[in-house]
């Protein structure tokens, strides 16, 4: 079993759409191994994305980031990375089909709704950085 991460982002909380996403999640047969609401700090955010920290556009990333709390939630499936990303749609939700979730509740590249692990090793690496052992269960 695979176990990915995603977060709820600022936009998706602001929407009341949380419950609707999860739901999508869960009738895909994933199961919530933790789950926990937060305010993301900046070096938190700068640590999650410094494969762009240092790019113009960051701190446009970080101040929609760390707007508002948001959940964080690690999930566990069958080749879970591969299907959350298609459940979700491309990352620009302009590009997104309808019936995906950016698709349906997205803006932008920036507000869609959901960040999620890109791979089962960057899932493993993001778990670990934003829940304690103890807070995963599975």
């Amino acid at each position: 079993m695979e176990k990915t991460f995603i977060i709820f982002k600022p936009d998706a909380m602001e929407k009341r759409i949380v419950g609707r996403v999860l739901s999508r999640f869960e009738t895909a047969g994933f199961t919530v191994i933790g789950c926990k609401m937060g305010r993301l700090s900046p070096q938190l955010l700068r640590e999650h994305y410094a494969h762009v920290a240092n790019k113009p556009f960051y701190p446009e990333i970080e101040a929609f980031m760390s707007s508002r709390d948001v959940i964080m939630m690690g999930l566990q499936g069958e080749n879970i990375v591969q299907r959350v990303r298609d459940l979700l749609g491309p990352t620009d939700s302009r590009k997104a089909a309808k019936g995906t979730i950016r698709g349906d509740f997205g803006t932008d590249m920036m507000k869609n709704v959901v960040h999620a692990s890109d791979s089962v090793e960057n899932g493993q690496a993001e778990l670990a950085r934003f829940f304690k052992p103890d807070e995963l269960s599975a």
